[in-house]
């Protein structure tokens, strides 16, 4: 099977997570406590009349498969309603948030990749000795620290005791690295336990053996051998924790004051914001669904077996 049309076939078995999606999504409007129309219109301007008119302007007086079909015309259209908050439409306000939540979840991957494999290699390498016991030391603690209680922590040692870096805010570079910082390091300790683990058992095969037995260097053996076949156990984690960015950036983003669509999460659902919850859901669902088939891609770039199978 082609690379071409394996990535076809995944794309296409991806439709009927799309479908459940948006019904997921949809449902959330009539689960979520308290009446569109109110919210939209608020407690002084309540009146019965108004009350009955304006759920007719947002079809809400419609069959349910009425409005899941209106839902689904005008999300085809990328028309995903307005703000219940400020009258905006959520498109706009999630595409202009959209890029620094990007920016944020991928400086901290790289931050996760260097820390994460560097530390797993390392750690391998130096089996049973003082460095692989300090490198998981570092590791357990990562996993075990809270995100809100490691970016505290970052701003009182960074900001307030040695004042070299802003506490928060947004714009330059030097306000990009406590946050991206604050979700690198937990994700890097996960992945750091898993390299090491994947190499421990990698190192042992008997090609590694044959390998060195040839008389090739040992940083050929562990980039293009070694390293390549830990790599498949290592994307899974990978593209889960980029998911895991995504949803920690609600916490980092508030704790930092940076604009992004985890701060307008926290925002949208102190001011009770049907609309935009929807509208945010759903495109962090969506940039999950894609994380989750470049995953999937990448294996077969990797492993030949998985894309002919």
């Amino acid at each position: 099977m082609s690379m071409t049309r394996y990535a076809f076939i995944r794309l296409f078995a991806t439709i009927p997570t799309l479908i459940a999606l948006t019904i997921l999504v949809f449902l959330m409007l009539q689960l979520i406590p308290g009446d569109p129309a109110e919210i939209f219109l608020g407690e002084k301007r309540s009146t019965p009349e108004l009350l009955e008119q304006v759920r007719h302007e947002m079809g809400l007086d419609k069959p349910l498969y009425q409005q899941y079909a209106a839902y689904i015309g005008n999300l085809v259209r990328g028309d995903m309603g307005e703000s219940l908050f400020n009258r905006q439409p959520v498109r706009t306000q999630i595409l202009d948030a959209l890029p620094y939540t990007l920016r944020l979840a991928i400086s901290a991957m790289l931050i996760s990749l260097v820390l994460g494999f560097g530390l797993g290699i390392l750690a391998a390498l130096k089996h049973n000795t003082w460095i692989d016991s300090l490198a998981m030391a570092l590791a357990l603690v990562g996993v075990s620290m809270p995100v809100f209680w490691l970016g505290l922590l970052l701003i009182l040692l960074f900001s307030v005791t040695l004042k070299w870096l802003p506490p928060m805010g947004q714009g330059s570079l030097d306000r990009l690295i406590l946050p991206a910082l604050t979700l690198g390091l937990l994700g890097s300790a996960t992945l750091a336990r898993l390299v090491r683990s994947t190499m421990l058992d990698v190192l042992s095969n008997d090609y590694i053996r044959t390998a060195r037995a040839k008389g090739l260097r040992g940083r050929i053996i562990i980039l293009r051998h070694a390293l390549r076949n830990a790599l498949i156990p290592s994307i899974t984690v990978i593209g889960l924790q980029f998911g895991s960015l995504l949803s920690g950036a609600v916490i980092t983003e508030t704790i930092f004051a940076r604009v992004g669509v985890g701060k307008m999460y926290v925002e949208s659902i102190l001011n009770k914001d049907i609309m935009m919850i929807q509208g945010l859901t759903l495109i962090l669902a969506l940039l999950i669904i894609v994380i989750n088939i470049l995953v999937d891609l990448s294996y077969a770039l990797l492993d030949p077996r998985i894309r002919y199978e």
